[in-house]
């Protein structure tokens, strides 16, 4: 069954990231939100470990949270607006937010 992960906090505050990449299903999907777009920042670890996931996950970005934050969507990820993210909640069976 696939799931829509949706992650909101910064990845350099506490260990979230991490752990649902490790939970990533081969259909899953992840959407950073909030201060969870900074894992986009160029050149951290953040990035390469979002670049190495398998390309069947599905990597997006609120594309308010990128303005606001002055980062851009690597090419990686899709850029999403809040009714693409509406629409994405009900495309997946299962929608895990990471609070």
């Amino acid at each position: 069954m696939a799931t829509l992960h949706i992650l909101s906090h910064s990845p350099f505050a506490d260990s979230r990231l991490a752990s649902c990449l490790r939970l990533l299903g081969a259909d899953d999907a992840l959407l950073l939100s909030g201060d969870a777009v900074y894992a986009l920042q160029p050149d951290t670890a953040n990035l390469q470990a979002l670049q190495l996931m398998p390309a069947s996950v599905a990597l997006y970005a609120l594309d308010e949270d990128l303005a606001a934050r002055g980062l851009q969507a690597p090419e990686r990820v899709r850029a999403v607006d809040y009714p693409a993210f509406v629409e994405l909640c009900t495309r997946y069976a299962k929608v895990n937010s990471w609070l």
